[in-house]
């Protein structure tokens, strides 16, 4: 269940319209409030403070107008040319930019700072009147949309400078960094053991291999990428009824309908209440999320690094930034203890068996989606040679230096044929045999040589 909010809250989190929302709310609220302070303020009471608007009804109408017209016109041009460089920087970067800019904190407050004042300024206005009363003119609420009026002046200089940061490479590759941070810290929360570091890979489990021939499956009823999965439901069901579920894809895997998601063994215990549990724990959405999809947000190392290095854009500088990244967040996930296979109950009966994303699974796919486009380009060779090297002193479990290792020959091999001098390919197979050296130390557990 806290799983599924996590999911929720995420995408809640990132959408572009949650916090103007909020903010408007809020607007509503600061409206009623300094309504009822103006009510009950005594006549002539306001017109001791200079900073108080102390004009007549024509004059706070005309303010209030001319504030709410201009906020909506500046908002409106503003993010319309906004969109446009937006468009233009995803065709270099990805797509998945126009994702990073609307979730970003900064830009959803500036829309929601412009939306609140003009809302403000619309509420204020339609109790300025004239009655049999006399006037009203609520002047403390008026003083307070001229605030917003300089507040959102300020806000629109901020968007400006932090529009043009973003926008930029080393900015995008930043953003992609922090978030890659951000999910290693929430999926792989534990350091690796003493006891993980001597332990070469993970064990088998004898029992899962005797549940595959005698099992059932359960059928996806939509289409989309498998989110979330809630580990702990599926282990409270299987332990209710004394089953063993094994799930048939990963987070972030994509799902055709009525394509298997997961078996349940014993087959004669897969009822419709438990087929219908087990859909609901798997969530499945529209679009890949970062909730725990740590291969999402590692893989947009790739996507920028792979569209820089394309004949029609030709950045290697901005493809070695993103090696640069890649190779930091591989080395933070090289030292966090990976997700078992396989899950148990209290009692230590096999329930769950799936499919994490673990440290091999993401270097390969990462690596793997660079070194083909970079073997024309000696910059980004040597740099990935140079990552490699690096990540291998954080690894400790030898399938890990598999992977690294096999990522390298192919990287040293696919020089040979894309690198014309003879001179530069001799670089790369120096700094190929250094990172192969390096991995040769770690695969036995001891400190490489320091040279």
């Amino acid at each position: 269940m806290w799983t599924k909010l996590g999911n929720f809250w995420d995408t809640l989190r990132t959408s572009y319209w949650f916090v103007p929302t909020g903010m408007a709310v809020g607007t509503v609220v600061l409206w009623v409030v300094m309504i009822r302070i103006d009510r009950n303020v005594p006549p002539g009471y306001t017109g001791t403070a200079w900073w108080v608007y102390g004009g007549g009804m024509e004059g706070a109408r005309e303010v209030l107008s001319t504030v709410a017209g201009s906020m909506i016109t500046v908002a409106g041009v503003v993010f319309s040319i906004t969109m446009v460089a937006l468009t233009m920087a995803a065709q270099q970067f990805g797509p998945r930019l126009l994702r990073s800019f609307m979730r970003d904190r900064g830009n959803q407050v500036v829309l929601g700072t412009f939306v609140s004042t003009f809302l403000y300024c619309l509420l204020v206005l339609r109790t300025v009147r004239e009655g049999r009363d006399g006037e009203f003119v609520p002047q403390i609420a008026v003083t307070v949309a001229v605030g917003l009026a300089i507040l959102s002046i300020a806000v629109l200089i901020y968007f400006i400078h932090h529009a043009s940061m973003s926008l930029q490479s080393t900015s995008v590759v930043l953003a992609v960094s922090r978030d890659a941070d951000q999910v290693i810290e929430r999926v792989y929360p534990k350091e690796l053991s003493p006891q993980e570091r001597e332990q070469d890979q993970q064990p088998t489990d004898g029992e899962a291999e005797s549940t595959q021939a005698e099992s059932s499956s359960v059928r996806a009823n939509v289409s989309g990428y498998l989110q979330v999965v809630d580990e702990s439901s599926l282990i409270g069901l299987a332990q209710e009824r004394d089953l063993v579920v094994t799930l048939s894809h990963r987070p972030g895997d994509f799902v055709v309908r009525d394509a298997e998601v997961a078996k349940v063994w014993p087959a004669d215990r897969l009822d419709q209440e438990v087929e219908d549990a087990v859909r609901d724990a798997l969530v499945i959405g529209k679009h890949r999320t970062s909730a725990r999809d740590i291969a999402f947000v590692i893989s947009q190392f790739s996507e920028v690094a792979v569209r820089s290095l394309s004949s029609s854009i030709n950045d290697p500088y901005t493809a070695t930034e993103c090696v640069d990244r890649l190779g930091a967040a591989l080395s933070k996930l090289a030292g966090r203890s990976m997700p078992q296979r396989y899950s148990h109950d209290e009692r230590g009966r096999l329930r769950l068996i799936h499919k994490p994303n673990t440290f091999m699974t993401i270097a390969n796919e990462t690596i793997g989606d660079i070194r083909p486009h970079c073997r024309h380009s000696k910059m980004v060779t040597l740099r990935l040679l140079e990552m490699i090297e690096e990540v291998a002193r954080h690894v400790h479990r030898n399938e890990d230096c598999d992977v690294l290792r096999r990522q390298a020959v192919m990287i040293e091999r696919g020089s040979r044929e894309g690198i014309e001098e003879e001179w530069d390919r001799q670089e790369v197979r120096e700094r190929y045999d250094r990172a192969m050296q390096s991995l040769e130390w770690q695969g036995r557990h001891e400190e490489p040589v320091v040279v």
